[in-house]
């Protein structure tokens, strides 16, 4: 009786055996992955990559999957923070959405508004609900995080004796912004406007034009990142940071004598340079020496660096914690593990 139960037990093992992959649940339709249950869908993810434009021509089927993890990795992460706020209460309202829209849309004609979306691959749906997420994670990092971080003068203090060097210059430096524009042909124009100019002719008019709305009172940061075609600085409202004193006198003497008999908040006539139409704005200058703990310009960096750091931080732990909280599965990530080894994958 004995053995005959055992033959018994060893034949339902093994047909639980051979039944067991026939029962691994298979993924839902469509699901790239589910955060708490919520789903991701391969549409969702496809719309994502393609508003990336992370993909080349000629890139292999193996550049793209790893991308299109990248891109699923952070809809993951997105959807775990929004959740969250969700949970808290802290999701962006209709008229917070319609604020941050009528922001984006103010620098640009209705016809660039729309170019502008078609560019990317969206449609204004798109663009408001990324608006409504951004905003509702926005709120939930300030109130978890950012409004937690205490940065104390003693910490400004510590920060500075242990850097003291760093804040003595070892020549004078001006803090400086440019507009620039080109005869060069170019597709990328780098500005809000979309403004390039195609030559000499152009590029000489615009910056007369440019000069002109300078001199009735427009402000300098917002004329550059509208029409300016330095795709570094353009973005910036032109600004190029600190510049050496001797970084100006090797590029070009005539402009380093220029640039230093302006004073601060002056602006500079129309420079003609080798790669085009200049206008520059003097935002500062700072002598060489030591820079000490009183000075307000000091103390403001100090506590931007140390409040950067410690958000940074403690986003990063953030994010890791809410995680580990959350029921995440990453089917096409499953998938593409599974896929390993096999033939012609």
């Amino acid at each position: 009786m004995l053995r005959a139960r055992a033959r018994r037990g060893g034949a339902v093992l093994v047909a639980f055996l051979l039944l067991a992959p026939a029962c691994k649940k298979s993924p839902p339709a469509n699901v790239a992955a589910t955060v708490n249950n919520r789903a991701i869908s391969y549409i969702e993810l496809d719309k994502t990559y393609q508003q990336s434009q992370l993909a080349t021509p000629g890139q292999s089927e193996e550049q793209t999957m790893a991308q299109k993890l990248e891109v699923l990795r952070g809809l993951i992460d997105s959807e775990i923070m929004l959740q969250r706020a969700e949970k808290q209460g802290l999701l962006a309202g209709d008229a917070d959405v319609e604020t941050k829209l009528t922001e984006l849309k103010a620098p640009w004609t209705k016809e660039q508004f729309e170019q502008q979306l078609r560019n990317n691959k969206m449609t204004l749906d798109d663009l408001k609900g990324k608006i409504r997420r951004d905003l509702s994670i926005q709120k939930l990092i300030n109130k978890d995080i950012t409004s937690h971080i205490v940065i104390t003068d003693a910490d400004v203090t510590s920060f500075y004796n242990a850097n003291k060097t760093s804040f003595n210059l070892a020549e004078p430096r001006v803090h400086m912004a440019q507009i620039l524009v080109t005869p060069n042909p170019e597709p990328n124009s780098g500005n809000l406007k979309n403004s390039k100019a195609q030559n000499d002719t152009e590029a000489s008019r615009k910056i007369r034009d440019i000069q002109e709305r300078l001199q009735r009172g427009e402000d300098f940061g917002l004329v550059a990142h509208s029409y300016s075609e330095d795709p570094n600085s353009a973005p910036n409202g032109g600004d190029l940071g600190f510049i050496p004193e001797s970084a100006l006198d090797k590029a070009n003497v005539e402009l380093h004598k220029m640039v230093m008999s302006l004073a601060p908040g002056a602006t500079s006539p129309i420079i003609r340079t080798q790669e085009g139409y200049r206008i520059f704005k003097i935002i500062s200058k700072e002598s060489a020496g030591q820079r000490e703990l009183n000075d307000p310009r000091v103390q403001q960096n100090i506590r931007e660096t140390l409040l950067n750091r410690k958000d940074q931080l403690l986003r990063t732990a953030y994010y890791e914690v809410a995680r580990n909280e959350a029921k995440v599965v990453n089917y096409l990530a499953r998938s593409v593990a599974e896929s390993a080894g096999q033939p012609g994958k």
